[in-house]
């Protein structure tokens, strides 16, 4: 019986969300009906709430998910949403969510950050993954690559205050915004920071609690307030 639930899991997963997806050998009966059971009232919640009706665009929305601004929010097949995430994606061009990406739970992604100066928007690429009570702010625009992973509590802010002046409010002098990028296959540990500007080249590792800026070159391990790079994988190829 174990085997029949695992193999329709497994098949039933593999369509939503791609043919990279495995059970492991150990898990219990119970577990297996208990995930199953969870993951269909997550299916059934998304069409209840009118978010997709056709199987091919079905997601998987956990209890308490608030999603604001809906028109200007765009998902593909497969995506995860945990319980209590919340999506507003008001913004220039909006919220785009790649196939079988999970965001962790009550997790916050803010596409602008003020109605009188709205943001650019927010992209994350297929398979990726973002921990829980992580919050993105796409206000200078934010693009995740495919199969990047990441830690709970990590943040991203694309955009400064002005502060030149002494005479008048910070708040009323302005912003600067240059967007944040993170490229394909990064490892992102838990509570690291990413300020505007920040570009992460592809293969990168970084460690947990970092706070970035700048440009991280591809495949490098940056570590550190401000983070540094302090070693690459290409090292550890070539020896």
């Amino acid at each position: 019986m174990r085997h029949i639930v695992r193999r329709a899991l497994v098949s039933i997963a593999r369509y939503f969300k791609g043919g990279q997806f495995y059970l492991d050998e150990d898990l219990a009966l119970s577990a297996l009906f208990s995930l199953a059971y969870r993951r269909g009232i997550c299916l059934l919640r998304c069409v209840l709430r009118g978010i997709a009706f056709r199987p091919r665009k079905l997601i998987f929305v956990g209890r308490g998910v608030e999603l604001r601004n809906r028109r200007y929010i765009s998902f593909s097949k497969g995506v995860t949403l945990g319980k209590f995430v919340t999506i507003d994606g008001l913004s220039r061009d909006g919220v785009v969510i790649g196939e079988s990406v999970n965001i962790g739970p009550y997790t916050v992604i803010e596409a602008s950050g003020s109605i009188s100066n709205l943001g650019k928007g927010i992209r994350i690429g297929e398979r990726s993954g973002i921990g829980g009570f992580s919050f993105i702010g796409g206000a200078g625009g934010v693009e995740i690559g495919k199969d990047v992973i990441m830690g709970q509590w990590v943040s991203f802010h694309p955009e400064n205050h002005v502060f030149e002046r002494i005479d008048i409010p910070i708040r009323l002098q302005g912003v600067t915004r240059q967007g944040i990028v993170i490229e394909d296959d990064c490892w992102i540990g838990a509570k690291v920071t990413f300020l505007d500007g920040a570009h992460v080249g592809r293969g990168c590792v970084i460690a947990a609690g970092a706070v970035v800026r700048g440009e991280i070159p591809a495949y490098s391990i940056a570590a550190g307030v401000p983070a540094r790079v302090i070693k690459s994988r290409k090292e550890s190829v070539i020896s």
